[in-house]
């Protein structure tokens, strides 16, 4: 597919007195973090995200966890970011529920059970 790059602005969410910067950003769906100075919030289009990375490299680098929170895809056609065309209004993902309780073979069998030793 080759190299994808996309405008993004970044912004100190600590920092209100520092300025959004707007700037191009390698999009690489491998990594998982972003790789930019400190912590920032990502905006794109019409969403954003809050997200630590890495100070490392010479260039913005936009990740795979920041993607998944804008809900945003890489069209291999256009070589491009896009919004996800399912959920064009609203970032959405999905959440796995924690189970309400314990699966029984869980759970001790008894309290009073001698140690082998």
């Amino acid at each position: 597919m080759g190299l994808v790059r996309t405008e993004i602005e970044l912004s100190n969410p600590r920092d209100a007195g520092i300025r959004p910067l707007r700037v191009t950003s390698l999009v690489d769906t491998g990594a998982l973090h972003p790789c930019v100075p400190e912590h920032v919030a990502i905006e794109f289009e019409n969403r954003a995200c809050f997200t630590g990375a890495l100070v490392f490299g010479n260039e913005v680098l936009l990740g795979a966890v920041p993607m998944e929170d804008l809900d945003v895809l890489v069209s291999p056609a256009t070589r491009t970011l896009i919004v996800n065309p399912a959920s064009p209004n609203t970032a959405t993902s999905i959440v796995k529920a924690a189970p309400s309780r314990l699966p029984h073979a869980c759970l001790p069998t008894s309290t009073n059970s001698p140690v082998a030793g």
